[in-house]
């Protein structure tokens, strides 16, 4: 960032060095992301040859669905109350994956959600929990809500989880409320994801690791009357 605030990274050595100066810690949303999360996520990249994907994970029973799609689409609010509703938790922004065997990991620190997911929230108590958080300001301009996950009502996963689906979220509405799942043709997962996620579609071994995603299969989640109705979508994969 400058002389005084900086990132060295050792792949190789699975070895980081963060330089931060006093000023620096009064702006903990920006260290943290532009300094100690980009070395965490270089080292487990390039170190441990985990995939990383711009999306969010949740699950349960060892479980998991990985959920795609584009700002705007609606992963954090899914991701939200999926967490509200007793899901294991593994990420809402940038999910790692290992390529061979398809467990999903992340750094489960705080959910990022914006004031208008908070209208469906039925729970004070979450509401408070969130309404309470600090703000962050995203370089697109968004402003968000960042809710410490340990302070939260539900639990993050205490392990890797086991990817069984991959969910692309679609802000089209459902035709009916009670179907908001739907098969996506094989043929077609290979391009979407590729268009999904650019920088990992440039990595080493992404067409190994593209192949596992078709393989597995994925669907489109359109919206419904309720985010509890995705949350219910959800745990039909993960049965």
């Amino acid at each position: 960032m400058d002389a005084s605030n900086y990132v060295i990274v050792s792949p190789h050595q699975h070895y980081a060095l963060v330089v931060a100066s006093e000023d620096m810690l009064s702006f903990p949303y920006h260290l943290r992301y532009e300094l100690i999360e980009f070395a965490v996520y270089i080292l487990t990249t390039r170190g441990l040859g985990l995939t990383p994907l711009h999306g969010a994970c949740v699950g349960r029973a060892g479980r998991g669905v990985l959920l795609l799609g584009g700002s705007g689409a609606g992963k954090s609010t899914l991701a939200l109350h999926s967490f509200l509703q007793g899901l294991d938790f593994v990420a809402e922004d940038a999910v790692l994956v290992q390529s061979d065997n398809l467990l999903a990991t992340g750094v489960a620190n705080y959910l990022h959600v914006t004031e208008d997911a908070l209208h469906f929230i039925e729970d004070k108590e979450a509401e408070c929990w969130i309404r309470e958080a600090p703000t962050i300001r995203r370089r697109s301009g968004v402003q968000k809500f960042e809710a410490d996950l340990r302070y939260g009502p539900g639990k993050s996963a205490d392990a890797p989880l086991q990817l069984v689906a991959t969910v692309f979220l679609s802000r089209q509405v459902a035709d009916d409320p009670g179907a908001l799942l739907r098969p996506i043709p094989k043929y077609d997962i290979a391009a979407k994801l590729s268009a999904d996620q650019p920088y990992a579609a440039s990595l080493p071994g992404w067409s190994c690791f593209q192949q596992q995603l078709v393989k597995m299969g994925a669907y489109e989640l359109r919206r419904g009357n309720h985010p509890i109705a995705a949350v219910e979508a959800l745990r039909q994969l993960l049965r």
